[in-house]
């Protein structure tokens, strides 16, 4: 008794094969049935240049990970968060929207590059020279979130 399975190719192949014990014949992924004795060989080939194709996409997806990664994640985060709060705090100081505040700049990696704390407070309080209202627990705010963060430095690009 023959059992077959996948297609008239498959059938043909089970009836032509005769014989006494049971058989299986399975269709190939790609329609190829196989048609006299060679029906395994086609199929394992098939097999093994999926794997193959499977194993190049594998490496191209690390190969991807490790060139967009270029800073620690945490870092950037609390650097973005930071940067978030700075915003509002001006808001709030000057007293208007993003769009309409005047042009300050608070540069985070230069006032890590300071030597101390002073000098950082010095720095603010020259950047916020214009601020009418008073600074100062922004300023001590700012310097206690940066304290422990480190500066970033630019990406370094390899020459292929």
């Amino acid at each position: 008794m023959s059992v077959a399975t996948g297609g008239s190719e498959a059938a043909a192949a089970a009836a032509a094969g005769g014989g006494g014990g049971n058989r299986v014949f399975f269709q190939s992924p790609r329609g190829g049935g196989g048609s006299g004795g060679s029906s395994g060989g086609a199929s394992r080939e098939d097999a093994v240049s999926a794997a193959a194709v499977q194993v190049q996409q594998q490496q191209r997806r690390q190969q991807q990970g490790k060139v967009t990664v270029k800073y620690d994640r945490k870092e950037l985060r609390k650097r973005l968060v930071l940067e978030e709060w700075i915003v509002e705090q001006l808001g709030q100081l000057y007293g208007c929207e993003e769009e309409e505040m005047p042009d300050v700049e608070i540069d985070i990696d230069d006032l890590l590059d300071a030597a101390n704390e002073e000098e950082r407070a010095l720095k603010l309080q020259e950047t916020l020279v214009d601020c009418y209202k008073p600074t100062e627990e922004f300023i001590k705010e700012l310097l206690t979130r940066i304290r422990g963060m480190r500066k970033l430095s630019p990406p370094q690009k390899k020459s292929i």
